[in-house]
């Protein structure tokens, strides 16, 4: 027999109420933290950001 009630990972919780927006910006954030490391330099990076918040953003406005 299965469990009556659902385990819920704090991490989903978490995102599911913030808005699409700060999902965005949380997401960014984390892949900013991962790629500290890499050879990739902070304005690659920054680059990158700005291009997938202009596609995001694009039709909003």
């Amino acid at each position: 027999m299965k469990p009556a009630r659902k385990t819920i990972e704090p991490e989903d919780y978490i995102l599911s109420v913030l808005s699409p927006e700060d999902r965005l910006d949380a997401a960014l954030k984390i892949a900013r933290e991962a790629f500290k490391g890499t050879k990739l330099t902070m304005k690659d990076i920054d680059n990158a950001v700005k291009s997938v918040r202009r596609k995001t953003y694009e039709g909003k406005r």
